[in-house]
């Protein structure tokens, strides 16, 4: 076995080329950039107010000047004007070019309209207040969303203000998830008592969906001859094989030889974990298999281990650990990482994370009352309270 480390690193060596595409600003949520985005001209564009009041040239207020004739109104939208006689003020309302011959902007509740003048109360005006300077955001051609970033709602802004009404973004692999074995029936069928509906199959087209990636549901039985015929026209159509089960030690657990033959290299078999020790990956120039254990939590934990970093790492998004703080004590005697299951609660601006252990390995009923997994080092038995470990949730 090799260890989570090592099976880590191994993973993101071997990382896939994505395509790219454009899609409609409408559509870009969630989506990761595939290029860089650049302002294309100066934010602000102009020096705008951020307060209706009046526009004034400073200078005059600092000779003791507190009387200012209104010489006009200027709206946002409308083009700048200019100060006639740098003694008087314009009134200005937020968003408005600051006037030509102005450079200070005071509040309407800082002085009285009467007269056509404005009348400054006692309160102090500083040279320059309430202007959004030009450029002060950014400067034209300086860069403002990396390639690899996952767009969210800021950054729809950010591209309708550049004027991106379509952005390239990285396509995710189109995605074979197959699941194995004999006692697996459809969800809209009643199973025998010794069988057990697909549930692993839509957990990771789910999980995957989320991610923004598309991908198609098959179903193997244990027969190594159909599993051979099948996974080769698998492969043909799909560059990213998500397999759960038959990739044990068992007399039926066909899939690792059946990889191999098939031209898709091993590059690891069993990682020293818990859950989750069977796991395969390999790959050939252009395939990536991840065969994850058959009992579902270990299928859900590897693939937000593994997988989830995998595709982001293809996409050139940054490998972001989440850490939280183990809320109670915990023992674990086994030399291997443990993947905990835990429920996260926000206290006094931690993350604390409390064990959920529920079942094993086979109980998926147990993931309605977690959050994530907490990864325990191997090596160490006994874990206290208030200690930080890598947190990978799926909520």
């Amino acid at each position: 076995m090799i260890s989570v480390e090592e099976a880590s690193a191994i993973i993101l060596a071997n990382l896939t080329i994505p395509q790219k595409k454009k899609v409609k600003i409408t559509e870009a949520l969630g989506k990761i950039l595939a290029e860089d985005i650049f302002a294309d001209r100066d934010f602000p564009p102009f020096h705008r107010a951020t307060m209706d009041g009046i526009a004034i040239n400073f200078t005059f207020y600092q000779n003791s000047k507190r009387n200012f004739k209104i010489e006009s109104i200027m709206a946002a939208g409308e083009p700048k004007k200019k100060l006639l006689d740098s003694s008087n003020a314009i009134e200005i309302m937020t968003g408005a070019a600051i006037p030509e011959g102005a450079d200070t902007v005071i509040p309407y509740e800082n002085f009285l309209l009467k007269g056509g003048e404005a009348i400054l109360s006692n309160n102090k005006v500083e040279v320059g207040q309430n202007i959004h300077r030009q450029g002060s955001d950014a400067r034209q051609n300086e860069k403002l969303l990396s390639s690899g970033t996952i767009i969210s709602s800021a950054d729809v802004a950010i591209l309708a203000s550049v004027g991106k009404s379509e952005v390239l973004v990285f396509e995710l692999p189109k995605a074979a998830i197959i699941s194995t074995g004999n006692e697996l029936v459809d969800i809209d069928q009643n199973p025998l008592a010794h069988q057990i509906r697909k549930s692993n199959s839509y957990a990771l087209q789910a999980a995957y969906l989320q991610m923004g990636g598309e991908s198609t549901l098959f179903h193997l039985p244990d027969d190594e001859t159909i599993i051979a015929n099948e996974l080769s026209k698998i492969l043909t159509d799909s560059d990213l094989i998500l397999l759960s089960g038959g990739v044990s030690k068992g007399k039926y657990d066909f899939i690792p030889q059946t990889l191999e033959v098939l031209g898709i290299k091993k590059l690891f078999h069993q990682v020293s974990q818990k859950p989750g020790k069977p796991m395969w990956f390999g790959r050939s120039e252009t395939k990536f298999v991840f065969a994850l254990p058959g009992n579902p939590v270990s299928t859900f934990m590897c693939f937000h281990k593994y997988v989830k970093p995998w595709v982001l790492a293809s996409m050139g998004v940054e490998n972001k650990i989440d850490m939280a703080i183990l809320a109670n004590d915990y023992s674990f005697e086994a030399t291997l990482t443990y993947f905990l299951q835990v429920k996260l609660k926000n206290e006094a601006g931690k993350w604390m994370a409390y064990p959920v252990t529920g079942g094993g390995s086979g109980d998926f009923v147990n993931l309605k009352d977690v959050d994530g997994f907490l990864e325990l080092p191997k090596d160490q038995y006994q874990f206290k309270t208030g200690e930080p470990y890598p947190f990978f949730g799926f909520r």
